[in-house]
């Protein structure tokens, strides 16, 4: 099997997530990582007409592909055949693409929200800080509830539906500025639950390379660019 090429920027949370599931799965891939100034250049938006990352070229289907749900679907689909990180089953099997559903339209957006308008925006909006705060805080309550009383969103192992959530929850502290130790602090069973997958060595691996290629471009956690305190300080230094 030749290497799929995932096309990544290193700092967001929604590129790593098909870089998980490849990982999880044993599979060859290859990163391409460039920063925010290339995603809406042609070179990039010929291959995703959206300019957003992840983007993935198969070499073994000729298949290029743009949207975390339709990249994770599709490797599941035809990768997973064996079914380690999915089910065959009707039911779970649906159950799954529910969770999916759920991350990539609610988790998801969200959560960029909250990294947005406390971060980035160049006005700080409390109300719309406060909403998008409220609505982590709700998603966090829905993932916490459904895992009352289990490890695992979907059946009795870990998938591609809790798989899919870990990313952006691992970047709560950041978002809403607070200590790691908080950043679940009320959901308990999501701590856990987060707890059981960013242990495990795929997660680990693809955090040691989300660095590697963070300091290789000069990027903070943020996005911005080492050196710079706030998007007003970033804005101002491109005006000169």
């Amino acid at each position: 099997m030749q290497p799929i090429e995932v096309h990544v920027i290193p700092t967001p949370p929604n590129p790593w997530k098909p870089v998980l599931i490849l990982e999880e799965l044993g599979l060859p891939y290859e990163l391409n990582s460039f920063s925010f100034a290339v995603v809406k250049q042609k070179t990039f938006t010929d291959i995703n007409p959206n300019g957003r990352a992840p983007a993935i070229e198969d070499p073994n289907t000729g298949l290029t592909l743009w949207e975390t749900g339709a990249i994770i679907h599709y490797i599941i689909e035809q990768y997973d055949t064996e079914h380690i990180i999915s089910y065959d089953t009707l039911k779970e099997k649906h159950l799954c693409n529910q969770w999916l559903a759920f991350q990539i339209s609610g988790q998801g957006p969200y959560f960029g929200q909250v990294g947005w308008f406390t971060h980035l925006h160049p006005e700080k909006i409390p109300s719309a800080i406060s909403r998008y705060i409220n609505e982590l805080k709700r998603v966090l309550g829905v993932l916490d509830g459904a895992l009352e009383g289990r490890e695992w969103l979907v059946g009795d192992k870990m998938t591609y539906a809790d798989l899919a959530f870990a990313t952006w929850n691992d970047r709560i502290d950041d978002l809403i500025s607070c200590t790691p130790e908080k950043k679940f602090e009320g959901f308990p069973n999501v701590k856990a639950w987060h707890e059981r997958m960013t242990g495990r060595p795929a997660w680990k691996k693809i955090m040691e390379k989300r660095t590697q290629l963070m300091d290789e471009q000069g990027l903070q956690p943020s996005g911005l660019p080492k050196g710079f305190g706030s998007f007003e300080e970033y804005a101002r230094s491109m005006q000169q």
